[in-house]
């Protein structure tokens, strides 16, 4: 049999039939093959979620050029980003078992159109309170449509090698769109204007708005859906004041009194959540999904697989703009490279699980990952060093997405279809929890090294420091991930699902 599953030799002429005939070559197994209607769903889904992807960085290269158009002060200007993060984070778990409950089909449609309109009102607005209120708005239709979006795709295709390559292909287009941010951000601010970073998604969301109705099925709740509200609100405030002291930490240092309130109250109202789902007659999280090592240690690998590369983008772009002088436009063309490394990882990432398993899909893309970004220690202050960055961020790219792939399929594997939007919501949050956490990590590496120096020696010895510590990171954290997943037992820890 080929990976495929598809045999390559023609049964033997001689084999008996009920008119002892010839027997056709074997046919696929059913359900080896999409179908013309799985094929347009997972179109419609992948172009929502690349959109979603896109927003996470499409403004960051902009944002100066937005601070002087709207009259940001320089020590706001990050509340752009950090508002829809929060709101991205902060509410992303709630709203995948929300739409357990009410039904995903219904949530991805409102929140598609909910990112729409704020989308508008970001491109349109004359102050910054207008448009951090878009940027929450659009913080909350991520949250709503990234869970319920991965559950469709999910329920859509049956756990096996057709979930897999829909997976892998979703990671790859997700990591793409945040490399394909800051490429587009670059374009339509030095050719038209920051507002078009806005605009450019309303047709989007129109489209998968007025598609959809059509296109997706999605079975409803039997019953009349209930609400673990205790849940929900230790759980929302929780990570809201974790994304926020992580965000301050990155700004102020982690040592000031409202990174360390911040961080020291997040924490107390996460742990108040697991004791309130221990007691809950309808939990928002089912004790027994935290309890399986697959979704722990899944979204550990997630968790430092997205970590790692957001901030390896976030040094490189210190790198190539404060010690080589790119313009934001040409730092954000390097960054096609890695994109394309990230497509091909995703691409690759369905097969390699099928083949290989979970478990060694993410400890070789987490080795292969940290192997090229450890290369990177070698930047220097000459140009020429850019063909080295090109090199490693196109293979560590490939191999941070067969990380991603490998944690997505671990962390909805073995759950049956309704609890599938409430793994997908601790999955997207996983994700928006790992880009925010790893930017201020490392910028205090940076930090840490560099101390008061300035100019360009300073900015790469502290940028060298921190892809150093971001390298033995991403190898450890896949490593551990690795082995303690081995530790499940069977034969789906090893071979995944495709095996079973």
């Amino acid at each position: 049999m080929s990976a495929s599953g598809t045999s390559l030799t023609p049964a033997p002429e001689s084999a008996p039939g009920p008119a002892h005939v010839s027997a056709p070559p074997t046919a696929p197994p059913p359900g080896s093959r999409m179908t013309g209607r799985q094929k347009l769903v997972l179109t419609l889904l992948l172009g929502a979620q690349f959109m979603v992807a896109v927003d996470f960085s499409i403004l960051n290269v902009a944002l100066p050029v937005v601070g002087e158009g709207l009259g940001f002060s320089l020590s706001h200007l990050q509340w752009i980003a950090t508002s829809f993060a929060l709101a991205a984070a902060g509410f992303t778990l709630l709203f995948g078992r929300v739409a357990d409950l009410v039904g995903r089909k219904r949530l991805f449609i409102g929140g598609m159109a909910v990112l729409g309109l704020s989308s508008a009102v970001g491109g349109l607005a004359t102050t910054p309170e207008v448009l951090l209120t878009a940027r929450v708005l659009q913080g909350l239709a991520t949250a709503a449509v990234t869970p319920a979006g991965l559950a469709l795709l999910t329920t859509a295709f049956r756990e096996g090698p057709l979930r897999e390559r829909a997976l892998g292909l979703n990671g790859a287009l997700m990591s793409a769109g945040f490399t394909a941010g800051a490429i587009l951000g670059g374009l339509l601010t030095d050719l038209l204007s920051w507002r078009w970073a806005f605009f450019v998604n309303v047709p989007v969301a129109a489209l998968v708005v007025a598609l959809a109705p059509s296109m997706i099925t999605d079975a409803r709740p039997a019953g009349r859906p209930k609400l673990d509200v205790p849940g929900a609100m230790t759980v929302t405030g929780g990570l809201l004041l974790l994304v926020f002291g992580l965000t301050q930490a990155g700004e102020t240092g982690w040592s000031t009194p409202t990174t360390l309130a911040a961080l020291l109250a997040g924490a107390v109202l996460l742990v108040a959540f697991v004791r309130v789902e221990r007691r809950a007659v309808a939990p928002l999280v089912p004790v027994h999904i935290l309890k399986r090592r697959s979704v722990i240690w899944g979204n550990t690998a997630g968790l430092i697989a997205f970590a790692t590369e957001t901030s390896l983008v976030f040094l490189l772009t210190l790198y190539l703009q404060e010690v080589l002088g790119y313009s934001p436009l040409a730092t954000g063309l390097a960054f096609g490279v890695l994109g394309i490394g990230t497509v091909l990882g995703g691409t690759l990432g369905g097969r390699a699980v099928g083949r290989f398993g979970n478990r060694r899909t993410i400890v070789t893309g987490g080795a292969v990952q940290a192997a090229a970004t450890i290369a990177l220690v070698a930047l220097g202050t000459s140009g020429s060093w850019i063909w080295l960055l090109l090199a490693a961020t196109f293979i560590g790219g490939a191999g941070n997405m067969l990380m991603i792939v490998g944690f997505m399929v671990t962390a909805t594997s073995g759950l049956p279809d309704e609890e599938q939007g409430l793994a997908t919501g601790l999955a997207t949050m996983t994700q928006q929890v790992g880009i925010t956490l790893g930017i201020p990590v490392m910028s205090a590496v940076v930090t840490a090294r560099t101390g008061a120096a300035t100019g360009p020696d300073a900015v790469l010895s502290g940028v060298s420091a921190a892809i150093l510590v971001n390298s033995l990171l991403v190898l450890a954290g896949s490593l551990l991930a690795g082995a303690l997943l081995a530790r499940r037992g069977g034969r789906s820890a090893e071979h995944g699902p495709a095996h079973r």
